[in-house]
C-alpha cells in the first residue's frame, strides 16, 4: 500500500509557498519538506487540521491512496 501526497498540487492552486505555510502553521520547512516528499512516516491529525485550514482544502485532496 502506498499513501501519495498531493501537498505541491494545493500548494500550487493556492499560490502559496512552501515556506509561507509552514509559518503559517508552526513547523519548520525541513519537516514540511518531509512530508511533502512523502517520507514522513506519519502525520498528526493537527498539523493536517492546520494545512487543511491554511489551504482550505479537505484532507483527501492533499493524500490519496494507490495501490502498489
Amino acid at each position: 500500500m502506498a499513501i501519495k501526497v498531493n501537498l505541491d498540487v494545493v500548494l500550487a492552486k493556492a499560490k502559496m509557498s512552501s515556506g509561507e505555510l509552514a509559518e503559517r502553521i508552526g513547523i519548520t520547512q525541513a519537516n514540511l519538506s518531509i512530508l511533502k516528499t512523502g517520507k514522513a512516516k506519519a502525520v498528526r491529525f493537527s498539523t493536517l487540521e492546520a494545512i487543511c485550514r491554511e489551504l482550505n482544502c479537505q484532507p483527501g485532496d492533499i493524500l490519496e491512496y494507490e495501490e502498489d
